[in-house]
């Protein structure tokens, strides 16, 4: 059983940067797929950024050049670093990681005001 915890998230004037982490209690091997994921009101939830076996990392369009994926193996935690970010970038934000089942975490609201 696999356990995620997100924190960072909050609110930001639009140009700011905020840093999400998600730390996941539980067996995790360094090829499991971690990513982060978003959801905004009225809105499917969409995958923003995830980084697979060999720290290959994929964004979405939206984000890509201001938000950064990462983790630390060692310590079962991955980051995500959200810069210039912009209203439309206000959503919650979920952690994720695929092993043998696929893991959420609760949640974690972004707010980017303008």
């Amino acid at each position: 059983q696999v356990q995620l915890v997100e924190s960072g998230g909050g609110l930001v004037q639009a140009g700011g940067s905020l840093r999400l982490s998600c730390a996941a209690s539980g067996t995790i091997f360094s090829i499991n797929p971690m990513g982060w994921y978003r959801q905004a009101p009225g809105k499917q939830r969409e995958l923003v950024a995830v980084i697979i076996s060999g720290g290959r990392t994929i964004y979405a369009d939206s984000v890509k050049g201001r938000f950064t994926i990462s983790r630390d193996n060692a310590k079962n935690t991955v980051y995500l670093q959200m810069n210039s970010l912009k209203p439309e970038d206000t959503a919650v934000y979920y952690c994720n990681v695929k092993s043998i089942r696929e893991y959420w975490g609760q949640g974690i609201q972004v707010t980017v005001s303008s």
